[in-house]
């Protein structure tokens, strides 16, 4: 009588299944290196673009634009490249076709309602407020969002109309802003350091006037002092 036998299955070797592992993992690691190498420097050129571009918004008068860096207790320098230093702010200066001064444009950011809104602010010496506001990131709900970009058709322009000279005067030392500047309720501003908030996107106003606060107040009272250095482009 004929009896049917099933193969043994042989288990493959643990070498072999090792080595095939990291066969795997190594071309997957390569791919993914090769990708973030292949993207980078596209993603930079963009960001650097879109950096610019939201310079120039809110300088619309400069015919050249200078990044400078300001270390604490230094004086501004012009951007080296590279990292930012720990401790240093960046900002932008703002040229006339002379070469003198005619704006300064400096980045903030807050929390909103879905992410950090990321604000680029103008600031005029001469009258020593705020002139100018484009967003440079924002994840907040389309259509409530886009009522503080003046990128958007649907821009909310009396929004807007609070960056044509926002008060961010500094105290008479020179060592703070003189007023905090803060979004109050829709119908409710006093005074010129306030932003009137947009009814019914009062965080995402909100997390401009915080954007555009906090990094004023780190910036202007080092730079104002110094502003006689930056007056004519180097």
């Amino acid at each position: 009588m004929t009896t049917n036998t099933v193969p043994e299955t042989q288990a493959t070797p643990t070498g072999a299944m090792l080595r095939t592992l990291g066969l795997v993992s190594a071309i997957c690691g390569l791919i993914i290196v090769s990708s973030y190498h292949g993207t980078y420097t596209a993603v930079q050129a963009n960001k650097k673009l879109a950096t610019e571009r939201a310079v120039k918004s809110v300088i619309p008068a400069a015919k050249s634009i200078a990044e400078y860096w300001l270390a604490p207790g230094g004086s501004p320098e012009i951007a080296k490249g590279g990292d930012l230093p720990a401790g240093t702010i960046k900002f932008f200066a703002g040229y006339d076709a002379e070469g003198k001064l005619n704006g300064i444009a400096a980045e903030g950011g807050a929390k909103g309602y879905a992410d950090v809104v990321r604000v680029m602010y103008g600031y005029s010496p001469e009258c020593q407020c705020i002139n100018g506001l484009s967003i440079v990131s924002s994840r907040e709900t389309p259509g409530i969002g886009d009522k503080v970009d003046s990128s958007k058709s649907n821009v909310d322009k009396d929004f807007m109309a609070n960056f044509k000279a926002l008060d961010a005067k500094l105290n008479a030392d020179k060592t703070a802003l003189a007023n905090g500047i803060k979004a109050v309720k829709h119908g409710t501003k006093t005074s010129p350091w306030q932003i009137d908030a947009i009814s019914g996107a009062t965080i995402t106003s909100r997390a401009v006037a915080n954007g555009i606060n906090d990094s004023a107040k780190a910036l202007l009272p080092k730079l104002v002092p110094q502003l006689d250095k930056i007056r004519s482009k180097s």
